[in-house]
């Protein structure tokens, strides 16, 4: 299983995964909780944060084992689907 180092607090647990036409255990990270450890430790702000994110952490791959994150309060814009 592949770790992200300097995130511990920010594991939610580990999750059996499909990826790659077979079933992987991976870490499962809660993103939110790493976008506060970069704005307190990093003296990030919450969008430079969440732009860091997207970008070095979710917009890397390291293979099938690749951990999971999450946005559990994040709100997302579906459109008008009325």
């Amino acid at each position: 299983m592949i770790k992200y180092n300097d995130y511990d607090e920010a594991i939610i647990g580990p999750a059996y995964i499909h990826r790659d036409h077979q079933v992987v255990h991976v870490l499962v990270y809660d993103a939110e909780k790493i976008r506060d450890i970069l704005v307190t430790r990093d003296g990030m702000s919450h969008e430079e944060a969440r732009e860091y994110i997207e970008f070095n952490i979710e917009g890397g791959y390291l293979g099938i084992e690749t951990p999971v994150l999450v946005w559990p309060d994040d709100i997302w814009d579906e459109g008008d689907e009325e």
